[in-house]
């Protein structure tokens, strides 16, 4: 009878540490920097906690037991690199401006070649390319006129050109633990509790300071000339935004999640065709990050209450169910407009007090708060705004503070 492999339960047995590359989180150089080494080809060249590609890792170990995928399989990056190149800037080389992703994640097909060559299963955590996209409110804004074909950011289809990045967290932990006021070592067991024990590694390798969690990543949409999004004299529109696959996705009415994207888009597109550009930050924080499951139950319990549905119970059965009301944790969300060099954002388009904290408090100034205009606002979303009033969870501009931002704005090129 054949004796069982053995198996070691840590990905990161003490044998091979040394030929792990060191991570010098941020140094200006890539490559005194180090690449960030999170796949399973050879366990001695790791030098993070998880691997690659997030929650999609779970798939590939599914390929993997079922014989669909080698698990030495090296990627070719062969003309995988940025289509439009971004960075890289000074944010990059401030340890204390971006902790959850890897700044240097775009181009490691290029600055870690030697490396690659060598052996060491570097993997890019950020990739940039170029579409098209076509969404039929953006259409109907085209048909009355609020936006024009310019053939060059609105195609003569009515399509929407863009350059899009996708990002996979790359979280570095005392960071991200001086980010949210906690101990490294507090945040390290909270980690590996909550995962049932998935990664040891967060209590066992104190040494290794970079974490690749099993979450989903971010989309940016950037829209006009990347160049503009750090010039001072151009005009610059931003739209943050949370996954809401309900609304995004299938147009649900319970909310105002896709009408607040496609306004944001359209914010976006009229500040690109004055010379500016837009950015979209699309999160995957299902349900405040609380998930889809979560949501909908939430949707019964405040659809069945006595009285039907209400703002007063917007915000507490959510708590009831899930124990908080909210766990974006939009402290980290900054990291993303630091990453792409931003310094002001002209036309903020939300009035989420915690998204404009966060981005204010990291640095960036915000020179007006757009909000969602009433006619968008679907007839059973009503009780999410009326809720989120209530609450303080956003605030709506006094007549005076428009004056002053659109004066600025005016000043700069661009008027509504």
């Amino acid at each position: 009878m054949t004796k069982p492999k053995h198996i070691v339960l840590t990905s990161h047995p003490s044998s091979s540490r040394c030929n792990s590359p060191a991570i010098n989180w941020g140094e200006s150089d890539p490559l005194k920097r180090g690449p960030i080494v999170g796949t399973l080809v050879n366990s001695g060249h790791r030098n993070v906690i998880g691997t690659h590609s997030g929650s999609y890792s779970v798939y590939r170990a599914l390929a993997v037991a079922s014989g669909t995928l080698e698990p030495n399989h090296r990627p070719d990056l062969t003309n995988t690199a940025p289509i439009v190149p971004i960075g890289p800037h000074p944010s990059w080389t401030d340890p204390n401006l971006i902790v959850s992703l890897d700044p240097f994640g775009a181009m490691v097909g290029e600055v870690y070649s030697d490396l690659y060559q060598q052996g060491y299963d570097i993997r890019p955590t950020i990739a940039i390319t170029k579409a098209h996209i076509n969404m039929p409110e953006l259409q109907d804004a085209v048909e009355k006129k609020r936006l024009a074909i310019d053939g060059k950011i609105i195609k003569n289809d009515g399509s929407l050109v863009v350059t899009k990045v996708a990002i996979d967290p790359v979280w570095y932990l005392p960071g991200i633990a001086q980010r949210l006021d906690i101990q490294e070592s507090y945040l390290r067991r909270a980690l590996f509790q909550q995962t049932g024990g998935m990664f040891p590694e967060l209590i066992t390798r104190p040494d290794l300071k970079v974490f690749l969690p099993p979450i989903g990543g971010i989309t940016v949409y950037l829209i006009g000339d990347v160049a503009a999004i750090t010039e001072p004299n151009r005009l610059l529109a931003v739209r943050v935004h949370d996954e809401c696959n309900g609304s995004d996705v299938f147009g649900s009415d319970i909310c105002t999640c896709r009408p607040y994207l496609v306004h944001g888009l359209e914010v976006c597109v009229e500040t690109a065709q004055a010379g500016g550009a837009g950015v979209i930050v699309y999160f995957r924080k299902e349900g405040r990050a609380l998930g889809e499951v979560t949501k909908f139950l939430v949707y019964n319990a405040r659809k069945r209450q006595a009285g039907g549905d209400s703002a007063n119970a917007y915000f507490n059965r959510t708590e009831c169910v899930a124990g908080v009301q909210d766990i974006r944790f939009q402290e980290l969300m900054p990291d993303v407009l630091h990453w792409l060099g931003i310094k002001r954002i002209d036309r903020f388009v939300s009035m989420s007090d915690m998204k404009y904290n966060a981005i204010v408090q990291s640095g960036i100034e915000i020179i007006q708060r757009i909000p969602i205009p009433e006619h968008l606002i679907p007839a059973d979303a009503q009780v999410e705004i009326a809720a989120k009033k209530a609450a303080g969870y956003y605030t709506e501009n006094t007549t005076e503070q428009d004056a002053i931002a659109l004066a600025e704005i005016q000043g700069r090129g661009l008027a509504d």
